[in-house]
């Protein structure tokens, strides 16, 4: 039988989504959880990998089993064994079919910088900050740019796994209530640091140290090293993956 899970998390205190064998991850801990639940070793699949210090509102992860146990018993169960910062929102039966990594048709993140001259105390966790003003109107116009299919070698880490580094941008778009400047932004799939990379050069835009026209340049120029600093992880949030409706997951991660 295969389940699939929405899960919530704040990433302050782990290393990123994936297991390995240097501190706490997020998916040890959902595994372990699971695992404690079934009696049994459970091994899970996301929707997509997020680093350390990154949260997730809605991670989509499968796991394959032959332990009965209801949606709800997976759920509340798994939960009485999690860390406070790791929840599992859902847990319903998929089809075999169904991956929680390659039925996505979408992935979205949004990212918010705390723009004021003191660094934020309150929620420092969930926001970058940058003391110089921002010009978030200049910022998204620049972003349009990266719309569309396109080479993001410019904005890709060295250590990225990808096979290639063509990806689909669905829209970006940079806005600003009161102090906060958000961005959004939703792809066919990401690379590594792609959309911290992206943030990073927005940035400098935003600051006035580079024109509009930056961003279309260094898409075009394909080239890491000239292109802005990664921004830091604790402003980013993994909103989630999306699916085409025949799966039949909850509407947060449907087409």
């Amino acid at each position: 039988m295969r389940y699939a899970l929405g899960i919530e998390y704040d990433g302050s205190a782990f290393l990123g989504w994936q297991r390995h064998g240097n501190g706490a991850t997020v998916q040890a801990a959902v595994e372990a959880a699971l695992s404690f639940v079934a009696d049994a070793s459970v091994t899970t699949v996301c929707s997509g990998r997020t680093d350390a210090g990154v949260h997730a509102a809605c991670q989509v992860a499968h796991f394959d089993t032959e332990v009965a146990r209801s949606p709800r018993a997976w759920q509340l169960g798994s939960n009485s064994r999690m860390p406070a910062d790791i929840r599992v929102l859902w847990c319903q039966t998929v089809a075999d079919e169904f991956h929680a990594r390659y039925s996505a048709r979408a992935r979205s993140y949004r990212y918010r910088i705390r723009n004021r001259a003191v660094p934020p105390a309150m929620q420092r966790h969930y926001y970058s900050w940058e003391r110089l003003a921002l010009d978030e109107s200049s910022m998204h116009r620049a972003a349009q740019a990266l719309v569309g299919e396109h080479d993001f070698s410019a904005f890709r880490t060295s250590q990225c796994q990808a096979t290639h580094p063509r990806r689909h941008l669905l829209r970006i778009d940079v806005q600003r209530q009161d102090d906060v400047v958000t961005i959004d932004v939703q792809a066919n799939a990401f690379l590594h640091h792609m959309v911290r990379n992206i943030v990073g050069s927005l940035i400098e835009v935003g600051r006035g140290d580079r024109p509009e026209s930056w961003i279309g340049e260094l898409l075009a120029g394909r080239d890491r090293t000239v292109a802005g600093p990664t921004a830091p992880a604790e402003g980013l949030v993994f909103l989630g993956p999306s699916y085409p409706a025949e799966w039949g997951l909850p509407m947060e991660v449907t087409l």
